[in-house]
């Protein structure tokens, strides 16, 4: 069981700012708190001060977004609503562009090159429409009546299974390999039934289409080469099922009367390795080249290229994961309560287990990852970004 100790006042006042009580030295007080701090923490350093700096202010039922460079607010109240552009690393700047935008039920954005892929939703939580808009000036380059996914150096449009408890990456019809610059059509792939898609990062871009049969087909994002195919077990499959760590896919299933997860090579889908999993809820992500875990009994990591469990956390359970654009070869982002009950640990969990890296103060609340940090709301009409230490 893991035990938290958080340093410093609400505040977060430096040490040298707290008089120490006389007959106890500064030095020998704070060698003690630390090391205390690194056998609870099984090695990790004490949570560190944040700086944090002020964001811009956020009219009302304003929509914040993190897409590449970019911290994006979108204000739904003009007729029509407004997008505003600031440096995702310097947000108390004036923005950098700011445009006019169609009217939308909510909003979704990412970048692929050199163009902000925006992409407007309806009322059903179904993808209307994306625009491709300039990363340096906010104007439209071209339109599209889908759902379009930044895939490496490539695009792919589709058109989005309607759902309201699922949306995202369930899709039917035709995929469509989109030229990012232009939005013009490159290829064309007819699908004879939804299926899951999942846009794979790095160069080249590659494209996963698990249909519902079982029918997986791996495509190059360029020009829609088919790359790999195999065939899956029955499975609930969405769009967090299956995984994609590197070069290997990982498809949680019913076997028998219970759950097993089950490893494949990409792009040729031989099976490597399966295993149990226990029942009950099981949510899986990438996370710096493993895949990580999270069940009712805490968290933990697996090579994805083994199926062998790398690290265990048994409080991780308690921690939340914060939203935002992931990498998977980066770490994950968790906030747990401090044991005041008032402010957040900010902890990173990745190869080599957790680490408890900050604390952010009391009133600090629907936080997400953008750029290199987290930006937050805070009680006030600004959000605020908090720059996270880099793994």
């Amino acid at each position: 069981m893991s035990v938290l100790i958080e340093l410093g006042d609400d505040r977060g006042a430096p040490l040298d700012e707290r008089r120490p009580p006389p007959q106890v030295s500064r030095r020998w007080r704070v060698a003690v708190l630390v090391a205390a701090c690194v056998l609870l923490l099984g090695g990790a350093a004490p949570a560190a001060r944040l700086t944090p700096q002020p964001g811009p202010a956020l009219p009302a039922r304003a929509t914040v977004l993190g897409a590449g460079p970019l911290l994006l607010v979108v204000d739904p109240e003009p007729n029509p609503p407004t997008l505003s552009a600031y440096d995702s690393a310097a947000p108390n700047g004036p923005p950098r562009w700011r445009v006019t935008v169609p009217p939308a039920a909510g909003w979704s954005a990412e970048v692929a090159g050199e163009v902000l892929l925006l992409v407007e939703r309806d009322q059903a939580l179904g993808a209307r429409m994306t625009t491709g808009r300039s990363l340096r000036t906010g104007e439209p380059v071209w339109r599209r009546p889908e759902r379009v996914y930044a895939a490496g150096d490539a695009a792919v449009a589709v058109s989005e299974v309607r759902s309201a408890s699922e949306p995202g990456r369930r899709v039917e019809g035709t995929v469509h390999g989109v030229d990012p610059a232009t939005g013009a059509t490159r290829w064309s792939v007819p699908l004879p039934s939804t299926a899951v898609l999942r846009a794979l990062p790095g160069l080249p871009g590659r494209v996963l289409l698990v249909q519902d049969d079982g029918l997986v087909r791996l495509l190059d994002a360029r020009d829609g080469t088919e790359r790999g195919r195999g065939q899956l077990p029955p499975a609930d499959y969405g769009p967090d099922n299956p995984q994609v760590v590197g070069a290997y896919l990982v498809l949680r299933h019913p076997r028998g009367g219970a759950v097993a997860l089950t490893g494949y090579d990409l792009p040729g889908l031989v099976p490597r390795w399966s295993s149990p999993v226990q029942p009950g809820e099981l949510i899986l992500r990438p996370c710096q080249g493993l895949l990580c875990g999270q069940d009712e009994q805490g968290r933990w990591a697996i090579d994805a290229g083994s199926g062998v469990r790398v690290w265990t956390w048994p409080g991780g359970a308690r921690w939340r994961t914060v939203a935002g654009p992931g990498v998977a070869t980066e770490p994950l982002v968790v906030l747990g309560i401090a044991a005041d009950g008032r402010r957040s640990l900010v902890a990173t969990v990745g190869r080599d287990g957790h680490r408890v890296s900050a604390v952010l103060p009391a009133g600090v609340t629907d936080c997400r990852r953008v750029g290199a940090g987290l930006i937050c709301r805070d009680g006030t009409a600004r959000v605020t970004f908090w720059p996270l230490d880099a793994p």
